[in-house]
Parts: structure tokens; C-alpha cells; sequence
């Protein structure tokens, strides 16, 4: 039996007992994912806060976060949220694309923090005093709420994709490498929000005709047989506030 706890908030403790205010806690989820957007967010709570079973969003059920980020967006004094598309993913780079996500998420908080706690992600050149632990969102508050947070605005937007695009089974694997997710990759090929510099999303080249002539991984396709197209309207960056 695996005994879970809610964060401790000892981080903020400290630090707001040696006179930082504001803490910001940030993180980020969707690094792993074959699909779909990577979110990051960043959270500021009063100091006082007190959120029963605020704990890391791996550790807690959907209905469970749900309704923890319901009370973040409640009770905190600001809260940011970005995203970033699969094709700038591919483009830029997960890791460079990981840590401006970040670095943007703080900067759009309305209030400015004294202190910023990150996840394990060292940066470099941040405007704020800051500390990059490893499993932060144990002993942070504010990093265990923006683990909520981005959690739920990733898994929001997954399942909303699973409308366009059934076949990959987004609406459980919420873009994520399951058995199902890697058949379907490989009888429809890759649709418009699949990373395709991952390994393994164009196909693998053990799989691939070795002889003169062989055929370019397929185009992604929709359950009617039609070529899939990436929706014109969504920006590379979204950006949210609150």
C-alpha cells in the first residue's frame, strides 16, 4: 500500500519567515508525451493557504485534481499557465522549449514574486532569487498546486483533441506512449499535434523499406480516410492569467 501526503509547504515556510512574501512555485507536464502540447504553470498562494490533499498530480486521482485546481484558481493570489505546440516542439527542442515555458509562465503572474521554487529545473539569468529542487512538489505548496494546475489544463486539452482525432485514444493516454496509442501511430501514422522528432512517432527504422525507393512514413489520417490538417487558429504559445 502506497501511503501518500499532502505537500509540506516547508520551503515556503522557511523562506517566508526570512522575509519573501510571495513564493511562486512552477512546474511543468507533458515532457514524455508523443502528443499533444507541453504545459507549464506557476502559482502564487497566500501564505496562510490551506488546501486538504494539495499533493503532487501524479499522486492523485482526476477527480481529485479537478477539484484541486478548481480551489487554486479560487484561493490564489495569481496563477499563469503556457503552452507550448507539438511543432515547436520540433522545431526548438524539448529542453529549450521546457525551460521557456517556464521561464514565460512566471513572467505572466500579475504579481511579481520575492522568490521563485522550481521542480528540479535549474535556470540561469532568472530576475528573481530562486531554488531548483528534486521532487519540490513534496515540500512546496506552491509547486505541488502548479503541478495541479497543468495537469488539468494539459488533460482538458487532450481530451478535447480526442474529439478530432478518436483513433489515438488521446482521452485516456492523454498523449502518452500506451500500446493502443503506438498501433494506432502505426496504422494511421502521426496526426497534425503528434511530435514527430520523437523516436518512433514517424515509425522506426527497423520497420522502414531498406530498398531504393522506399516510402515516406505515412500522412496522418482521419477516421473517414481524408488527410488530417493542423487547425489554423491555435497559436504557437497560449498563454493564460488569472
Amino acid at each position: 500500500m502506497v501511503v501518500t501526503s499532502d505537500a509540506s509547504g516547508i520551503l515556503e515556510a522557511r523562506l517566508q519567515a526570512a522575509g519573501f512574501r510571495h513564493v511562486a512555485g512552477c512546474d511543468e507536464v507533458g515532457r514524455g508525451a508523443l502528443a499533444g502540447p507541453l504545459v507549464a504553470a506557476a502559482v502564487i498562494l497566500p501564505e496562510d493557504a490551506e488546501i486538504p490533499g494539495l499533493r503532487d498530480s501524479k499522486m492523485c486521482t482526476r477527480q481529485q485534481r479537478e477539484r484541486l485546481a478548481t480551489t487554486i484558481h479560487e484561493v490564489a493570489i495569481s496563477v499563469a499557465i503556457v503552452r507550448v505546440r507539438p511543432d515547436r516542439i520540433d522545431r526548438v527542442g524539448l529542453q529549450r522549449c521546457n525551460l521557456q515555458a517556464l521561464r514565460r509562465a512566471l513572467k505572466r503572474l500579475s504579481t511579481t514574486p520575492d522568490y521563485v521554487l522550481l521542480d528540479a529545473f535549474r535556470m540561469k539569468r532568472l530576475r528573481w532569487p530562486g531554488l531548483a529542487v528534486k521532487k519540490a512538489d513534496v515540500v512546496s505548496k506552491n509547486v505541488a498546486a502548479a503541478s495541479i494546475v497543468a495537469k488539468v489544463h494539459r488533460d482538458a486539452a487532450m481530451r478535447r483533441y480526442h474529439r478530432k482525432h478518436p483513433q489515438y485514444g488521446f482521452s485516456s493516454n492523454v498523449g502518452y506512449g500506451t500500446s493502443q496509442h503506438w498501433a494506432a501511430l502505426k496504422e494511421f501514422g502521426p496526426s497534425p499535434i503528434h511530435r514527430l522528432s520523437f523516436y518512433g512517432v514517424t515509425g522506426f527504422p527497423e520497420d522502414s523499406p531498406r530498398e531504393n525507393g522506399a516510402e515516406s512514413p505515412p500522412l496522418a489520417r482521419d477516421l473517414e480516410g481524408q488527410p488530417a490538417c493542423e487547425p489554423a487558429y491555435e497559436p504557437e504559445w497560449e498563454e493564460e492569467t488569472g
